[in-house]
């Protein structure tokens, strides 16, 4: 079974991106796992009439992205997410690579909790940035 990094682990500064391609597929099961059927999302024709021009994948499939890594890099298994603002600054794309990174920022070491500065990008531009937190296990002998 894999375990992710205890409080004891964690420093300030340590950080960790993954990139994924967002697909037709994504947006289209991201739908259907939501509920959130806006045409902007489903519809090309209702989608030229927006300000986009285009279908764009929905916000909190780009967030998804962010708890990955909470969940399976930084800090990993065994963290519970407790927290995430964000802030959307550009639409993302069918075609698209995005790319997510979180970085430690702080370590509160009352009830062992984690904030974490979180982004996407998309060719280097920002298209959602953030923080998240995090409880993780202490580290420390039982």
């Amino acid at each position: 079974m894999k375990t992710g990094k205890t409080f004891a682990e964690l420093a300030v500064g340590m950080t960790y991106s993954i990139s994924n391609t967002v697909t037709e597929q994504d947006v289209v099961d991201f739908a259907r796992v939501s509920g959130d059927h806006n045409p902007i999302h489903l519809d090309e024709e209702y989608a030229k009439t927006t300000v986009f021009g285009t279908r764009v994948a929905h916000g909190a499939l780009t967030a998804s992205y962010v708890s990955a890594i909470l969940g399976n890099n930084l800090p990993g298994p065994g963290a519970i997410f407790t927290d995430m603002s964000m802030t959307f600054k550009r639409p993302v794309k069918i075609g698209d690579t995005v790319t997510a990174t979180a970085e430690v920022i702080e370590l509160i070491e009352r009830g062992y909790r984690v904030i974490l500065s979180v982004k996407c990008e998309v060719d280097g531009k920002l298209v959602m940035k953030g923080e998240a937190k995090v409880t993780v296990p202490s580290g420390k002998p039982a």
